[in-house]
């Protein structure tokens, strides 16, 4: 029965930030993404702009431009948050802020509002790729969900 829980407690769950449809990492219509080259992951195109923590941790970067959040959790996963394609170019114009560098987060915490519309009218697609970034750290990295998706719904397991 032990070894039940001891194989258990090595999983870990990163859960969806935002609402939205969740799609493989291999989707994203960006070869820094889809071929993962900054980690593997997955992505949300998100149907409101809202952007949750997906874990517990620490906010280590908030990009000056907005578009972009990274953190650690508190079981060592380092994790980006890429909203949207190129939109570092909008200078953080469609973004607002709730977090800042060492804020400490909860699975679920408001941390970014974006302006979908604006991303779009700008001509920039909103889809936002969540990105472990020490992959090297885990056996398997397991897409558990895909399709329609609400903030803190199970979509990674890591083991």
């Amino acid at each position: 029965m032990l070894g039940f829980f001891k194989n258990k407690s090595k999983e870990i769950i990163i859960y969806s930030p935002c609402k939205g449809k969740v799609v493989p990492i291999t989707e994203v219509p960006d070869p820094t993404f889809s071929e993962k080259i900054l980690g593997d992951g997955f992505a949300v195109i998100p149907s409101d702009g809202k952007i949750y923590a997906p874990a517990d941790g620490e906010i280590t970067a908030v990009f000056d431009t907005l578009h972009a959040i990274t953190m650690a959790t508190d079981k060592g996963t380092e994790i980006l948050i890429h909203i949207g394609l190129d939109t570092v170019i909008l200078k953080g114009e469609p973004f607002t802020a709730h977090i800042s560098a060492g804020s400490q987060v909860k699975k679920g915490d408001l941390m970014m509002e974006a302006d979908i519309e604006k991303i779009k009218a700008a001509g920039f697609n909103p889809i936002t790729p969540i990105l472990i970034g020490n992959t090297e750290k885990y056996n398997k990295i397991t897409l558990i969900k895909e399709g329609e998706a609400e903030p803190g719904d199970e979509v990674l397991s890591l083991s």
